[in-house]
């Protein structure tokens, strides 16, 4: 009666204790949170009540378990997992407790720079997120370590395992090259201030925003909701566009063709017009020119401003539809047009009598689009 009672007290008593420690501590922040509505550090402490009970779990079924003399043929071997579980979920533990800390940091600073300094607030932003990369990458790798020294066997090994280290650092190092590169690729990007999360940038002939840096990749999200990963390399050995770099306020171009014939002093007051009108322009600044000619049309640009990529896109998109629209309607005759009329023979040739401006009355014939003069 007594062995059959002995487990189920221990375990039994294990559960309970867990239960009862991590309802309570969660209940605390959970107050805590309540009242402390300006940081986020208890609420996002919550979230690791998980890996909390699992420690609390694993360290009181560690610790009563030798006291109990449960199985004594398997001691070894259930306390050596049991070790196991309690490092693991410490590990998972440290690293949520580490992400609280710092996301709540993160959440003070932006909230106190947000509206004057987005573009700093990003850059930290990227560097939080790599600097949590790297420090549970560290965590893991110190977690997995001490589970490999908790066996007899590791243990032995070590002293030749250290004196090969140097040449397996090398070989490591050549073969992981592109890898390390990488690496420290990110960690250029992140102090370097060459692209932050949410910078607009165009790559490859791709506009998009950057979505997510690690310490390898980087991803773009572009316009139509397409991820582009590539590694964060690219990013210092090419050039690239991006538009979030210094101040975000931004100059557009709309280009159109037009007829020779097209009113473009009526059309710079319509752009002024348009703008004014357009939610989206911030007013800095506008232009309209002829920047050039062809035999059959004109290329006529405007030039729009403003705050940022976003805003200059929906600028560029609503005049360039909205002043072909006014030129169908009011000047039709200012669109390109394609002239289909005959070709016409120097008088000496044809013998017909030619009219004041040299071209033969006889000749005079429109098809398509041609206008005939009045």
């Amino acid at each position: 009666m007594e062995n059959l009672l002995r487990p189920l007290i221990v375990v039994g008593g294990s559960v309970v204790l867990t239960l009862v420690i991590g309802w309570a501590t969660d209940f605390l922040l959970r107050k805590a949170d309540e009242r402390h509505h300006e940081t986020p550090l208890w609420g996002l402490l919550r979230r690791g009540r998980i890996p909390y009970q699992l420690v609390l779990f694993a360290a009181l079924l560690r610790g009563s378990y030798d006291e109990a003399q449960l199985l004594d043929s398997r001691d070894e071997g259930i306390g050596r997992a049991l070790t196991l579980v309690l490092i693991g979920s410490a590990a998972w533990l440290v690293i949520r407790m580490a992400a609280a800390i710092v996301e709540t940091s993160y959440t003070r600073y932006a909230n106190a720079r947000a509206h004057r300094d987005p573009a700093r607030v990003r850059r930290v932003r990227t560097q939080v997120t790599l600097i949590m990369r790297v420090v549970s990458a560290i965590v893991g790798v110190v977690a997995a370590a001490s589970m490999l020294l908790t066996f007899p066997a590791f243990r032995a090994a070590g002293a030749s395992l250290l004196a090969s280290a140097g040449i397996l650092g090398i070989v490591a190092g050549v073969a992981a090259q592109s890898t390390l590169s990488n690496m420290f690729a990110g960690f250029q990007i992140a102090f370097g201030d060459m692209v932050r999360i949410g910078d607009t940038v165009v790559v490859d002939g791709e506009w998009g925003t950057v979505e997510e840096i690690t310490l390898t990749f980087l991803t773009v999200r572009t316009w139509d909701e397409r991820r582009i990963t590539m590694p964060v390399s690219y990013f210092t050995s090419k050039p690239f566009e991006n538009w979030s770099r210094g101040t975000p306020q931004m100059t557009g171009t709309v280009f159109w063709h037009v007829d020779h014939t097209a009113p473009v002093d009526a059309m710079r007051e319509k752009l002024r017009d348009l703008l004014r009108e357009c939610p989206a322009w911030d007013g800095r600044a506008y232009d309209l020119s002829v920047t050039d000619t062809t035999p059959n049309t004109m290329q006529v640009r405007a030039l729009v401003t403003a705050k940022d990529a976003d805003d200059i896109w929906t600028v560029r998109v609503a005049v360039r539809e909205q002043m072909v629209r006014w030129l169908a309607d009011e000047h039709p005759y200012a669109l390109p047009r394609v002239n289909t009329a005959d070709a016409i023979l120097p008088p000496s040739q044809n013998g017909h009598r030619p009219s004041q401006d040299g071209v033969p009355h006889q000749q005079r014939r429109f098809h398509g689009s041609a206008r005939p003069e009045r």
